[in-house]
């Protein structure tokens, strides 16, 4: 990959001196679409060490899909702080929360109401981990390394795969890890995944609402390392028709009772109740409540069919997967398989809290 965008140059202004009395506040927001995330900075004259240190800014709300031109003022509220890896030093990133001129949230604010049952399900420990998958792709719109005329050989060789022939876009990775190691996100591993050009990252475990505003700000900084790169990531659920694989965000999930010993009957219960909360949870895993996930969940290429629960051991073509050593230890967690890439990790953070800790459905 080259250089396409004169990095080299903006290095010599990035070196000059930044004030001991300023410092760089990027405040990021989920958008109108409920999949894409927005930033913009602002200067304060101290160093934030929490979030609510940090003041309540407004936006255009017009320009993000969530207002009318004639009352655009939209309110960001923060509520995460992270170490910004792209200007570093005393800088930061903020997640915000959405809200209204009239103080309620925005529709696309999950968040919300999902700390509201994360605060309810508290004593319950619940920890998440989340699988994110992604694919790249050139200025083109074309998956980066895929022939401009053609497709790269069958599946099979590029999982987990190491040479130039069968994964593309590793520096990106390499970078996005750093960055959001540096930034204080709980990034668990990566791995190229079955399709070219499509990869992964993890992150967790975390408690409750903490791993929504991890993976929002890990797809931010992924999207600006990229954009260094010359390079588009996209969280399509199925970018490419046909024979290849789609693109999860396989959800790892336990409360305390299922981490401890005995706790696989605590999982069985789990799984019973989620199965009979199928409809609910399929429309809170991706943004169009179900329409982007019909693409992927077909029954093959490693997914459970849409319109069916299932669960097994060791079982990726399951709903729910119990994972082989979970079951021969008693304890542990489950994998829901039916996230997709593009989904808000609030809006399935609550559904699974709401189903099987509160027995909502």
């Amino acid at each position: 990959m080259t250089d396409k965008t004169g990095k080299t140059v903006l290095q010599r202004y990035m070196g000059i001196p930044q004030p001991e009395d300023r410092v760089m506040c990027e405040y990021l927001w989920v958008d109108g679409s409920g999949e894409g995330i927005r930033s913009k900075c602002r200067t304060l004259d101290f160093e934030p060490k929490h979030p609510k240190e940090c003041p309540v800014w407004n936006y255009d709300g017009s320009s993000t899909y969530q207002a009318e031109g004639s009352n655009s003022d939209m309110y960001l509220h923060p509520v995460a702080l992270y170490s910004d890896p792209f200007r570093m030093g005393k800088n930061k990133l903020v997640m915000c929360e959405v809200f209204k001129y009239n103080g309620k949230p925005a529709e696309s604010n999950n968040r919300k109401s999902c700390n509201e049952v994360c605060e309810k399900a508290a004593e319950e420990i619940p920890w998440f981990g989340i699988e994110q998958e992604y694919t790249m792709l050139d200025v083109d719109k074309h998956p980066l390394g895929w022939p401009k005329n053609g497709f790269p050989g069958p599946q099979g060789p590029y999982y987990c795969g190491v040479g130039a022939n069968k994964v593309y876009g590793r520096d990106i990775v390499e970078a996005h890890y750093r960055a959001c190691l540096y930034a204080g996100i709980k990034i668990a591993g990566c791995n190229a995944e079955v399709m070219p050009a499509q990869w992964e990252f993890q992150v967790g475990p975390c408690e409750g609402i903490s791993v929504g505003d991890d993976l929002w700000v890990a797809r931010y900084i992924l999207h600006r390392v990229a954009e260094d790169f010359g390079v588009i990531v996209t969280f399509d659920p199925k970018p490419m028709p046909g024979d290849w694989n789609g693109a999860g965000a396989h959800t790892n999930y336990s409360t305390v009772k299922m981490r401890d010993d005995g706790g696989i009957k605590h999982i069985e219960d789990a799984i019973e109740k989620l199965s009979k909360c199928h409809d609910k949870h399929i429309k809170a895993y991706d943004p169009k409540e179900g329409e982007d996930n019909k693409r992927r969940l077909t029954g093959l290429h490693e997914t459970s069919t849409i319109n069916d629960f299932s669960a097994g051991v060791a079982n990726r073509g399951a709903s729910i997967r119990i994972p082989r050593q979970v079951a021969q230890d008693g304890f542990g967690y489950l994998e829901d398989r039916r996230p997709s890439s593009n989904c808000d990790p609030y809006s399935v953070v609550e559904v699974l809290i709401r189903t099987t800790c509160l027995d909502e459905c």
